[in-house]
């Protein structure tokens, strides 16, 4: 039996059938799928078993949660029931944000995003966070794994960067990954994701790549098996 790649398969769906759609045709593929906010607020809780289903497929609950510790180690704790494998939080809601997530969901892997793949070198100055995107990613990982996180989310540009800051333990989470002649659409900071394995990555976040082609399933199938080959 072939392994399912380390993909998470962003389903960004406009309605619950098409996401439990392709679900389906990628679990055989890869490892997790994501389950995003918008998706997660429009269906609520019942959206994780409708696309988790029979397949035991990896749930990455990407909530980006980020408000004062005692808010978010609620919310932490009332997702946990869900089982999902990884849930996300904001970096910089800080460490007692971090530690209160931890703390409140101990058998989820919390992911501290640190700055969106969205967000450019200007975007960062505007909103006052200095020195240039690696080292406040760098600065931000440290700290969120200093808080207890045992995941982070970084493009695949600082992944090398992570890696070499935060050691082997910490599982590294990179969106913005693109096949090769794919458009980055609102992506600013993309990597193939041949490239953001070979530099540290753990898990690769790749949504419309796949879910917008002819054939999802087929898409994962032919990116899992160049992983394989790079491998």
């Amino acid at each position: 039996m072939v392994t399912p790649a380390p993909i998470a398969v962003a389903l960004d769906a406009p309605d619950l059938e098409t996401a439990a759609r392709w679900a389906a045709l990628v679990t055989p593929h890869v490892s997790t799928v994501k389950i995003g906010l918008e998706l997660y607020l429009r269906y609520g809780p019942d959206v994780i078993a409708s696309i988790r289903g029979a397949s035991g497929v990896q749930i990455f609950l990407d909530l980006k949660l980020h408000d004062i510790p005692n808010t978010v180690a609620g919310a932490a704790k009332a997702v946990s029931r869900l089982r999902p494998s990884i849930l996300t939080v904001h970096a910089a809601g800080g460490p007692a944000m971090i530690q209160a997530a931890v703390e409140a969901s101990p058998n989820t892997k919390i992911a501290a995003v640190t700055v969106l793949t969205s967000l450019s070198e200007t975007d960062l100055d505007r909103i006052g966070l200095s020195g240039p995107a690696d080292e406040a990613v760098r600065r931000l990982a440290a700290m969120s794994v200093e808080a207890g996180a045992t995941a982070l989310v970084c493009s695949p540009h600082e992944v090398a960067a992570v890696r070499a800051e935060v050691g082997r333990a910490i599982t590294l989470i990179t969106p913005g990954v693109r096949p090769a002649g794919a458009d980055t659409q609102d992506q600013a900071r993309v990597a193939t994701p041949e490239r953001a394995l070979a530099d540290g990555a753990d898990l690769l976040v790749i949504g419309r790549p796949i879910t917008a082609s002819p054939d999802p399933g087929a898409t994962a199938a032919t990116i899992a098996a160049s992983l394989r080959r790079t491998a």
